[in-house]
């Protein structure tokens, strides 16, 4: 490819890729509301999120190949007023030579990604905070809902509390507390992008797994109940749902603060990767937490 023309999206694939995105985004809450059954929804919902994370991914990997791509790629690293040069002279159909003579490299010759906007690269240098961002998520959705939904109330009796105990215990009492989780690193990040503390409290995350099965679950077959009082269940609730809104929303900020700006867009695609990563695995890991129970 020279640079004496704009490539063009040929066959569509560019937009094809970003319209599997949005398909990948509304097609499982369609399984949401149609369903006629519980297990229905989730099934469709988790194996479609696992079909498209592995579309994505092949698409992702296949963007570099592309002559679109790699053009506005090229265009994108190069200075805004060389930028405007070339397309003038672009537009009016001559080869654009001080871009070549000076810089030496023609977007030709340009390697899909350079050495330093590799994917392996960036990902070595976000490594921690990706698998981090995985490994939050992978405990998250492996308790919640598929768990904790299964906590029954000791005090309610036949009271309207027993009615209403998981809609606030559990999903209520999530949703706030991950909230103020993520409202949190507005003002306040602790620890730093490159501290220890940061992956440590992440694995310390895993101390949930045992609390929150050891609450009052019913049926159970293995394991014995623990902290029976609803009082437990919802200050584990509100830890759990808390660490997992702050921790992950601070990965998520530093992921793309740990590698240089013109690879910033390039490591929070792959951060975000991770966080679907860590929903599917979350999925699977469900079916084994409540079979131990």
């Amino acid at each position: 490819m020279t640079t004496s023309h704009q490539p063009q999206d040929r066959y569509k694939a560019v937009w094809l890729i970003f319209f599997m995105l949005g398909l990948g985004t509304l097609l499982p809450w369609n399984f949401f509301m149609t369903a006629t059954q519980l297990s229905e929804s989730a099934f469709g919902y988790f194996i479609t999120a696992c079909a498209v994370i592995i579309l994505t991914i092949i698409c992702y990997l296949g963007l570099p190949r592309l002559e679109f791509y790699r053009y506005y790629q090229q265009l994108k690293l190069e200075g805004p007023g060389e930028q405007e040069t070339k397309l003038d002279l672009i537009s009016k159909g001559e080869e654009p030579r001080a871009g070549k003579e000076e810089s030496g490299v023609s977007v030709s010759n340009s390697q899909p990604t350079s050495e330093s906007h590799s994917i392996k690269a960036i990902l070595k240098n976000i490594s921690v905070l990706a698998f981090s961002v995985c490994f939050i998520f992978t405990i998250t959705i492996g308790m919640f809902p598929a768990v904790t939904v299964e906590v029954k109330s000791s005090i309610a009796g036949s009271s309207t509390w027993e009615r209403y105990f998981i809609p606030v215990s559990c999903f209520l009492t999530f949703n706030i507390f991950d909230w103020l989780g993520r409202s949190l690193t507005a003002v306040f990040m602790w620890p730093g992008k490159d501290s220890r503390w940061l992956p440590s409290l992440v694995l310390a995350r895993l101390v949930f797994v045992p609390l929150l099965l050891l609450c009052n679950i019913k049926p159970r077959r293995y394991l014995t109940v623990v902290f029976e009082h609803d009082a437990w269940f919802i200050f584990f609730m509100a830890a759990f749902a808390f660490s997992n809104g702050y921790l992950a929303s601070l990965c998520m900020c530093f992921g793309p603060k740990k590698v240089k700006p013109a690879e910033a867009e390039t490591a929070g695609a792959i951060m975000a990767f991770f966080l679907c990563l860590g929903l599917a695995l979350g999925a699977v890991f469900s079916f084994l937490f409540r079979a131990i129970v």
